[in-house]
């Protein structure tokens, strides 16, 4: 491939801390599956043969084990940083700068969807664009989140992305939390781009092509310490910068006080390469793009592009939250044709089972079971008169006898005591939950489940 791939995959899992307390983001079961599989499989599918993968001893650890990344075929260059949290994905780009020989195609672990690359690919490539990322629309979460019954559902803060007429060219990216004084956008952008669109309502994936330029740029800049909230808002203002699109592409003292936001001034981003005489010759005898022809200064000049595949179709969501966790282990597995019964599964024949559940790995499912719309993780004992509906249920749990299980999360190595009745409760890994005794009624208070007698 002509694009190296990297995976970030260090994050802690801040918005989900209830499920990652015990176990890395990256490993979280979607399906059965790590979440970190899917990048994985995405990249596989379309040819890519390695990926370094940036990420923390601990995942590291739990790689060298994991069956699923065991299967995946591409060679896993694995760079193990710091837990550290002041390390961004800005940073961890220029940790491995030595290892960038091309440009690259970031993405991140917590990303499952089935878009198809060459869309965003193909459009770096046409535009020679300086970066080319992937927004879908918000996803609409309908699942009832344990634990946080009655709770205010807190306000996302939106993004005002502005857009050409095509939809694709990049022209604009604001967060609502910077925009104390209104919408204002460059009078240097609505010269060259009369007709913009903006729009809200879009999720930025997390999935970008940036050239290799800009990898190199970030070691002389280490002032910018996210991709997102950082480098993506800076190239996206920089493509109109005097500075960028100069022929001599130096320091310009009077665009200083216009770029006074976009960091320090001593470091451009340099767009040329070896093959510049090359390119300006084939753009001269060629009526494609930015030169002669129709499309004659469609690029206005600049060297500097970005843009954008917003995905309108499709599966596309971030698993950064506790909702986003519930909701993708409902859709994930339909993006493969997979047996929904592991072949190593113990299954009796008097247990109930939809057509719309997982059963993983060497699980044991006792007569007189029900188990409908629900994830059953490896190596889990579901006994005798068992109810579990709605419900995602990690590795190694037992259930015991006569439990009923509503819209909950059991982690990892948790137990279910005899007759438990569990709704909408989130149960922390390792955790165990007493057998019914009468007058006690069972609560989700995050990572613990407290039990509170009723007198």
């Amino acid at each position: 491939m002509e694009l190296q791939a990297v995976l970030m995959a260090a994050g802690g899992g801040s918005r989900m801390t209830d499920l990652t307390y015990n176990t890395p983001k990256a490993m979280l079961p979607v399906g059965n599956k790590p979440l970190m599989w899917y990048p994985l499989n995405l990249l596989e599918k379309v040819g890519f043969e390695e990926v370094i993968v940036i990420t923390t001893k601990e995942v590291q650890k739990a790689m060298s084990t994991d069956l699923k990344i065991k299967d995946v075929k591409m060679k896993l260059d694995v760079v193990s940083i710091q837990e550290d949290g002041d390390m961004g994905t800005a940073d961890a780009l220029r940790h491995i700068q030595p290892k960038i020989k091309t440009d690259i195609l970031v993405l991140s672990c917590d990303l499952i969807t089935d878009v198809a690359l060459h869309e965003v690919v193909d459009l770096f490539r046409a535009h020679n664009a300086t970066m080319a990322m992937l927004m879908s629309k918000a996803h609409e979460f309908t699942e009832t989140v344990p634990g946080q019954k009655g709770k205010k559902k807190t306000a996302e803060q939106r993004d005002f992305v502005g857009v050409d007429k095509s939809g694709k060219r990049l022209l604009f990216m604001a967060n609502e939390a910077d925009l104390e004084d209104g919408l204002s956008i460059r009078k240097s952008i609505m010269r060259k781009h009369p007709r913009m669109l903006i729009k809200t309502g879009l999720v930025d994936a997390h999935l970008y092509c940036l050239k290799k330029a800009v990898v190199d740029f970030l070691t002389e800049n280490k002032s910018i310490s996210s991709i997102r909230g950082e480098l993506v808002p800076y190239l996206v203002r920089k493509q109109f910068s005097k500075t960028v699109n100069s022929q001599k592409l130096k320091d310009d003292t009077d665009d200083q006080t216009q770029e006074k936001n976009d960091g320090p001034a001593n470091h451009e981003l340099l767009i040329s390469s070896r093959d510049e005489p090359l390119l300006q010759l084939a753009q001269e005898r060629s009526c494609w793009n930015d030169h002669r022809g129709d499309m004659s200064e469609a690029y206005h000049g600049g060297k500097l592009r970005c843009y954008v595949h917003i995905m309108d179709q499709g599966l596309c969501c971030r698993v950064n939250t506790l909702a986003a966790y519930i909701e993708v282990n409902r859709l994930a597995p339909k993006l493969f044709e997979e047996p929904s019964v592991h072949p190593s599964a113990d299954i009796s024949e008097r247990c109930q089972m939809g057509s719309d559940s997982i059963i993983g790995a060497v699980c044991h499912i006792a007569d007189k079971t029900s188990i409908k719309r629900s994830t059953i993780g490896n190596f889990t004992t579901v006994k005798e008169k068992v109810k579990v509906t709605n419900s995602i249920i990690m590795h190694g749990v037992t259930i015991e006898e006569g439990c009923n299980i509503q819209g909950s999360v059991i982690c990892s190595n948790a137990v279910i005591g005899r007759g438990a009745d569990l709704k909408y409760c989130l149960v922390g890994n390792g955790q165990h939950i007493e057998p019914e005794v009468p007058g006690i009624i069972i609560l989700n208070t995050g990572n613990l489940d407290l039990c509170l007698h009723v007198l």
